[in-house]
């Protein structure tokens, strides 16, 4: 049976509700380019948030004819929606949080590309200038808040995980609410949806008005991952790369779930900036938590950080189980050591410039085959790199697991090949077995087929 579907035009909130002429003028011409099908793909995703399709091409083949196109009024600009989802309106009016979820994405995918990624002023070549266009992006989604002491807890962990994980993520988050941090994640389900739902209760009890929680995504794996009810800031930046930069530039702490090889991925890309020399003695607090039951999940990640980044790498996180309250104390005082630190450097609040952050983990990796193949995965190269070169292999498997271009790369040339050092492959293989044993590379209820071969 064809879902149900609503034909609508909708008008801004307060994103991109003032506009300029010129201003709307260029958004229109972008919007019919080549940018148009990137952004009606990602506000599918938004329109259809709490379905059960984690795959973008399905979402796109059950509503084949949806559009949405920029109508040009003489104060702004309005959405002209065709056969959109029907979930996404009560009694024909569009939630308010999809709503602006959906303005985000006009934000994002199309002001952005135009103003900031394109734009001459930015030099995508540096170092710099790639941290300055992460920065004007935030800053243009109006999430950095100067005038706010260090309270942003960012939140990592998989989107497919059992029900236990995800109530201890919303105990964590409760804990965490209580004491007036506010949290950030991927903005998807299961370990980005708990711990903000649970500091949402936190806040309440505190009577905290101002709660943010904020959901940073990609392009690339929005469908898979698309906005929860629960974020009232959302920003999508243009690639993996300066997401991750986002989250590490924004955070005064990090809490990582259970997860899969996105999880991974988000380790080694922090474990390898914190290992770089310029940043050694930076506080910067990080914690690995779950349920009992997650225990041996985190005895796994710890040994895998031991035998390819070494002993090191360990003393940048602590391992918390089964202790939500523990957690959240230790984020505080994080919270507060970060704050006294960026006092003493000089250093802003809301966006940590202190951290530094080379061109290998800023450069976007295309997870085509001859680079996957290509990967340095040796230990003649310092951790940090080491780290970086991981952090590539996983995002390539994520890539094959959930992104419309790397799943169609492997339908049509097979599965990723990956080698390098026999004793670091050993580890990769073992761990990425036990996340397809647990189940942690889709959604519970999908067969997974691997995207990899690790080639010895």
């Amino acid at each position: 049976m064809s879902p149900a579907v609503v034909d609508a035009v909708v008008s801004p909130s307060n994103n991109l509700s003032l506009l300029s002429r010129a201003e709307v003028g260029r958004l229109l011409d972008a919007s019919r380019g080549d940018l148009h099908a990137l952004f009606r793909r990602c506000s599918l995703a938004v329109l259809s948030t709490g379905s059960d399709i984690d795959d973008g091409r399905a979402l796109l083949a059950r509503y084949p004819d949806f559009d949405i196109r920029i109508v040009p009024q003489e104060r702004g600009l309005q959405l002209e929606l065709k056969s959109a989802p029907a979930q996404a309106f009560v009694d024909g009016r569009i939630i308010q949080g999809i709503r602006e979820h959906l303005f985000s994405v006009l934000r994002d995918i199309v002001y952005v590309a135009e103003e900031i990624v394109d734009h001459p002023s930015f030099d995508m070549g540096s170092c710099e200038g790639v941290t300055d266009a992460v920065f004007h992006i935030l800053r243009n989604a109006n999430v950095l808040r100067a005038t706010t002491r260090p309270r942003l807890i960012v939140c990592w962990g998989g989107h497919s995980i059992s029900r236990e994980e995800y109530d201890y993520s919303k105990l964590v988050g409760y804990e965490m609410g209580l004491r007036g941090l506010d949290v950030g994640t991927g903005c998807g389900p299961g370990a980005m949806k708990g711990p903000m739902k649970g500091a949402t209760i936190g806040h309440a009890k505190q009577r905290i008005g101002d709660g943010q929680y904020v959901g940073i995504s990609e392009p690339g794996i929005i469908a898979a991952e698309a906005p929860n009810p629960i974020v009232n800031a959302l920003v999508i930046l243009p690639d993996i790369e300066k997401r991750l930069e986002a989250f590490v530039r924004m955070a005064h702490g990090i809490v990582v779930f259970p997860g899969g090889v996105g999880t991974a991925e988000e380790i080694l890309y922090l474990l390898g900036i914190l290992l770089h020399p310029d940043n050694k003695g930076m506080p910067y607090p990080l914690v690995f938590t779950g349920p009992a039951s997650a225990r041996d999940y985190f005895a796994l990640i710890d040994a895998f950080v031991a035998a390819t980044l070494g002993d090191e790498a360990r003393r940048h996180y602590r391992i918390i189980v089964d202790d939500p309250a523990e957690v959240a104390r230790e984020m505080h005082n994080g919270a507060q050591q970060v704050a006294d630190f960026r006092r003493r450097r000089d250093d802003a609040y809301y966006f940590n410039w202190l951290l530094k952050i080379d061109r290998d983990f800023q450069h976007p990796f295309v997870p085509s085959h001859e680079n996957m193949a290509a990967l340095d995965l040796h230990r003649d190269q310092p951790p940090h790199l080491l780290a970086a070169n991981l952090r590539r292999a996983f995002s390539g498997i994520v890539a094959g697991n959930v992104k419309a271009d790397g799943i169609r790369a492997v339908e049509e040339r097979g599965p990723f090949e990956i080698s390098g050092d026999a004793a670091i492959m050993a580890r990769l293989d073992e761990l990425l077995a036990a996340f397809a044993a647990k189940r942690r590379m889709k959604l519970p209820g999908s067969d997974y087929v691997p995207c990899y071969r690790i080639v010895r």
